[in-house]
């Protein structure tokens, strides 16, 4: 399923294209974990895969520096997905700490504008391709990248194997902090609460109806017009 879409960026393990899923074209848009890795090389690798913008899902108390300066003309935006300080907040920390599909509906219906701003940021970068991650590039990745790739017609058993790849690409990332394995870990979360990863995400997929979600919650048509065409042209 990978094929082309698997990129190698120094620095960091968790890095790929989402073309081919739906009607994504290549060099479109990046998903990814934080780059705060990458070297030198890696960044030169991103620029010349055509990387003018990255979209930061994480809130500012998670930022870390680069340990590479980041090419002067690439832009970064932020653009933080967690609604921090919420009681919708408290209530899923206590829950899957927001690290689980298992958030996602509610994410969607209770506090959709974060994430209609990141697709807004997506929308309006600079021509180029965009990159958007957070910290491991799992679960706020995984929703945007859900949300762009449901408007872009893929199909759920792309968006689900597309979400699962991070946790084998990430394993040595949670090895390296002595962290259980994070797909046993979320599995056995999930299964408290008599569902999947596969069943929590295909509920997810298949409720969300595009563009009407979008639209309904603040982008315009013109904004989608420009989104489509940044995905798909």
């Amino acid at each position: 399923m990978t094929g082309d879409r698997e990129l190698s960026w120094d620095g960091c393990v968790n890095v790929r294209d989402l073309s081919g899923l739906g009607r994504v074209r290549p060099g479109a848009v990046v998903r990814m974990e934080a780059p705060t890795r990458l070297s030198e090389a890696g960044w030169a690798t991103a620029w010349a895969y055509g990387v003018r913008t990255v979209v930061d899902l994480r809130d500012s108390d998670e930022r870390e520096p680069d340990r590479a300066p980041r090419p002067a003309g690439i832009t970064t935006v932020h653009a933080p997905l967690d609604p921090i300080g919420t009681p919708f907040y408290e209530h899923w920390k206590n829950i899957d700490h927001l690290s689980s599909p298992l958030y996602f509906p509610a994410m969607l219906a209770e506090h959709p504008e974060p994430v209609v701003a990141a697709v807004r940021a997506i929308a309006h970068a600079a021509p180029g391709c965009v990159v958007f991650h957070c910290a491991g590039g799992k679960d706020r990745t995984g929703l945007l990248a859900l949300v762009l790739l449901r408007l872009a017609g893929a199909s759920p058993e792309e968006i689900i194997a597309d979400y699962l790849l991070t946790y084998d690409r990430m394993k040595p990332r949670y090895d390296e902090l002595g962290a259980r394995d994070q797909l046993a870990a979320v599995t056995e979360l999930l299964a408290t609460r008599n569902t999947t990863i596969e069943a929590s995400l295909t509920s997810t997929i298949t409720s969300l109806t595009m563009p009407d979600f979008l639209l309904g919650n603040g982008l315009s048509e013109t904004e989608l017009d420009v989104l489509r065409a940044r995905l798909a042209s």
